[in-house]
């Protein structure tokens, strides 16, 4: 089977976008990525992306995907082997607990920009019960064992965030989860997460998050940051 050629638009920031680029460098399938600045949407853009967002996948000349979990699904199924496993069910369980994944990054955005002291904590205590769920299915040193799997390319950018925001605010939602923190170490140095972003996403994540004006770009600004 001949691929297409393939164009991820994508964002710097865009964990959607981290999770896509994340499956086509698992599966070894050639991409170009061509990065947009989503507050001045180009109009060829928004011409193509129904929702306006990314991540949108161009496949060959005329055809675009968009949703990270369709970009993920299909990327999956035009290479060889799967990032999900066999079992019907067992399928279905991945699929939820990246739609789990999704919850989360959802979290996290309340997380950053909650305006006082009072819906931050809220949102790290929601945070913290969500991962502490996640402590009592983690496997080890992946999600489901041995083999990385699409539930991890969704959890790969959502610990990214952590490795901004801990030290910068001390904001310390994953101690004391020790399956957790393993997960985390070994996603952390996969070559496919790892060069999901560029090598200045640490730099661009801080200034975004000091531009949203909430109770962490004020804890950012204590930190001297």
């Amino acid at each position: 089977m001949t691929t297409p050629r393939l164009e991820l638009i994508s964002h710097h920031l865009c964990p959607y976008v981290q999770r896509a680029a994340i499956v086509l460098a698992e599966k070894g399938v050639p991409v170009v990525r061509t990065v947009i600045d989503l507050a001045n949407k180009p109009d060829w853009f928004l011409a193509i992306s129904p929702t306006g967002k990314v991540p949108v996948l161009k496949v060959g000349d005329s055809d675009v995907l968009f949703e990270s979990s369709v970009i993920a699904e299909y990327v999956d199924e035009i290479s060889p082997g799967s990032l999900h496993p066999a079992d019907p069910l067992a399928k279905a369980k991945a699929r939820a607990w990246m739609e789990f994944g999704s919850v989360i990054l959802s979290d996290i955005a309340g997380l950053y920009g909650a305006a006082d002291s009072v819906g931050f904590e809220a949102r790290r205590a929601a945070l913290r019960e969500r991962f502490e769920r996640l402590e009592a299915e983690v496997v080890g040193p992946y999600f489901a064992g041995a083999d990385f799997s699409m539930v991890d390319a969704v959890f790969g950018p959502v610990f990214r965030y952590f490795d901004t925001i801990e030290p910068a605010a001390a904001v310390f939602v994953l101690d004391g989860l020790p399956k957790v923190a393993a997960w985390r170490a070994a996603l952390a140095v996969r070559p496919s997460v790892r060069d999901a972003v560029t090598p200045d996403y640490p730099s661009r994540l801080l200034d975004f998050l000091r531009g949203r004006k909430s109770h962490l770009s004020r804890m950012i600004a204590d930190a001297g940051l």
